[in-house]
């Protein structure tokens, strides 16, 4: 009965040996399942968050998640919009890792707020004056966009594509995709500006604190920039690793090296404007608050190697090596380039969350760190564990990959 679900033309392992990887990976899944009910049943004193630290790994996993996630609407927008169709090999993939993402989102926003059943009050009762608002709004109307452009490839299944009704209703939805690649463009473009403008916005907090264009400070675009270079290289990264567990080739290397070419050109253009942005905060603004640039990394293990990792390691390295042709054709190149850029955008999250609120400023405050307990590392590695089982799930019973009969003849 499985295999009659199982896509015409391509092999998958025997059902056996699918459960058991299932049940292997849910062990961690009930784990995070577990420290998630401790949180909500004792409260979040089951946290390492305090007065100091209301942001914590949670936040840091919901900005970074958010970020890679960007490679679904980014690709969808090139390949409906723009209209680049060697994309369409790898769309199905990237919308697939960009719901895993946003669900994943706002599962970990359901553990945050500490009180998930007033998660509604968000949209009843509005804050119209708070950033947040507007990034609570568009990452749900964004997640019930990737459901929509998720379904017709539910819809593509063996056995769904015998019922008349969801065949024909899958069809229709098929040719009205573009329209949802737009308006998941537009949502996502907002909200994953308006959380970098929600830390551009904090005058008490100079780290953070940044000039801006009219009323959106500097963070606001550098955060929709670090998200389209990195979600290309996070669609990259997870197709090579989907690979080798499948021990198949699943997509085409031309397909590889475009996104790779476009996530560089991204990075770059990143990279310009942060550098920029950085210089200009470390010798205007940050002076004018009465602070020098080393006067946030003093203290370890916030230090000044964090600034070079990012910076650096994570951004200058592997913008060479996806602009260059000789480097995006060397596998081993690539996968290490899209792998710094995933990091980097990740260290960026965690430098604006908990570095920024782990930093004094004022005379009587004192320096503090923040290392989560674990129930926030169970509840975090969770999403991995949620991750793995949709994309086996996914590649298992549905046509996910175009290319892949074509590059693995039985």
């Amino acid at each position: 009965m499985d295999y009659a679900l199982i896509p015409e033309g391509v092999k998958r392992c025997s059902f056996g040996k699918f459960v058991l990887w299932i049940s292997a990976v849910s062990l961690l899944l009930l784990w995070g399942a577990a420290g998630a009910l401790l949180c909500w049943i004792k409260g979040l004193n089951q946290t390492n968050m305090n007065d100091y630290f209301g942001f914590g790994i949670w936040i840091t996993l919901d900005l970074a998640v958010i970020a890679l996630g960007a490679g679904a609407f980014f690709t969808g927008f090139l390949r409906y919009i723009i209209g680049i169709d060697e994309l369409k090999n790898i769309v199905n993939f990237a919308v697939i890792i960009g719901f895993i993402c946003y669900s994943s989102a706002l599962a970990i926003l359901g553990l945050d707020v500490g009180q998930p059943l007033r998660g509604w009050f968000i949209f009843w009762h509005t804050n119209i004056h708070s950033m947040l608002a507007e990034v609570a709004f568009c990452i749900t109307c964004y997640f019930c966009v990737l459901c929509i452009e998720y379904l017709p490839l539910l819809l593509e299944n063996r056995q769904l594509k015998k019922i008349p009704s969801l065949n024909l209703f899958g069809h229709h939805l098929h040719r009205i995709v573009a329209v949802f690649a737009a308006t998941g463009t537009f949502l996502s473009f907002f909200h994953q500006g308006s959380l970098g403008g929600m830390y551009g916005v904090l005058y008490a907090r100079p780290f953070a604190f940044r000039d801006g264009f009219f009323i959106w400070p500097w963070t606001f675009f550098l955060f929709i920039l670090s998200a389209i270079a990195a979600g290309p290289s996070f669609t990259i990264l997870i197709t090579w690793i989907t690979q080798k567990i499948t021990r198949k080739k699943l997509v085409k290397k031309n397909v590889i090296a475009l996104l790779a070419k476009i996530s560089g050109w991204l990075l770059l253009g990143y990279l310009f404007f942060k550098i920029a942005d950085t210089i200009y905060w470390a010798t205007v603004t940050a002076p004018a608050r009465g602070f020098t640039f080393m006067d946030f990394y003093r203290n370890q293990p916030y230090g000044l190697w964090l600034f070079i990792l990012e910076i650096g390691i994570c951004g200058v390295i592997p913008a060479i090596i996806l602009l260059t042709r000789r480097g995006r054709e060397n596998n081993s190149w690539l996968i290490l380039a899209c792998f710094l850029n995933c990091t980097g955008v990740v260290i960026n999250r965690f430098v604006f969350t908990v570095q920024t609120l782990a930093l004094p400023v004022l005379p009587f405050d004192r320096f503090v760190t923040y290392f989560p307990s674990w129930q926030e590392w169970a509840s975090s590695l969770a999403v991995i564990a949620y991750g793995i089982i949709v994309i086996s799930l996914s590649y298992r019973y549905l046509p996910v990959f175009p290319q892949e009969k074509e590059l693995n003849p039985a």
